[in-house]
């Protein structure tokens, strides 16, 4: 079933819906900021990167379409900071989905990952019924081990070489919430300062493996 994409507001921090006429604002935040993101960029194993910002803005709504993303962009006072993507989103027993995102460097540090992943989470728990939400970040991204911390997403294991990113399959720590954890809402939480303290605490035996990467056998 197709899924409205709703505006969802923090202060002066939004996320709205994408739109076919953000491609070029967008290819242009994109390549400002190429030296920042490239490391953490989703590539595929089978064809080079494309920069047809156009033609991935209408893939991202399709998968609205279907049922199976809510694609938006990240404002803070008006102005494109970047993207924020749930996808993967499945329905009946499993009622689950992923989050992914990306923040112009300009904007790093200011507290908006958090905070629109906080309000992507809760959307989706308490409008949309989902059960489960998940997060999975490399190991050396630092930022973003920081956005699951504050907001207390429980940490699950290291799943290797999980996604193709800056073109080699890359090691990735998983993070997750169900809704039976926050049912004050996941911002809200925060604000309050009622985050558990270790929940995204991950295993000296995990964090051992990540610093050695699967070898790969060659044919």
């Amino acid at each position: 079933m197709p899924i409205a994409i709703p505006t969802l507001r923090e202060g002066d921090i939004s996320l709205r819906p994408v739109r076919i006429r953000d491609a070029k604002l967008l290819e242009q935040e994109l390549m400002e900021n190429r030296g920042w993101l490239r490391k953490w960029e989703a590539t595929s194993p089978y064809a080079p990167m494309s920069f047809d910002t156009r033609a991935s803005i209408r893939g991202l709504l399709s998968h609205a379409r279907s049922g199976n993303g809510l694609p938006f962009i990240i404002e803070s006072d008006g102005e494109l900071a970047g993207q924020l993507n749930v996808s993967s989103i499945t329905w009946g027993s499993l009622s689950s989905a992923t989050i992914g995102y990306w923040v112009s460097e300009r904007f790093a540090g200011r507290g908006i990952t958090p905070t629109v992943v906080a309000l992507a989470t809760d959307y989706c728990f308490f409008q949309l019924g989902l059960h489960r939400m998940e997060i999975c970040i490399r190991p050396e991204n630092a930022p973003s081990l920081r956005v699951v911390e504050k907001l207390g997403f429980r940490y699950e294991g290291l799943r290797r070489r999980y996604i193709h990113i800056n073109g080699e399959w890359r090691d990735h720590f998983c993070f997750a919430l169900v809704v039976e954890e926050v049912q004050s809402g996941v911002l809200a939480r925060w604000h309050d300062g009622t985050v558990p303290p270790n929940a995204a605490m991950i295993t000296p035996a995990d964090l051992a493996a990540s610093a050695h990467p699967l070898p790969v056998t060659k044919k």
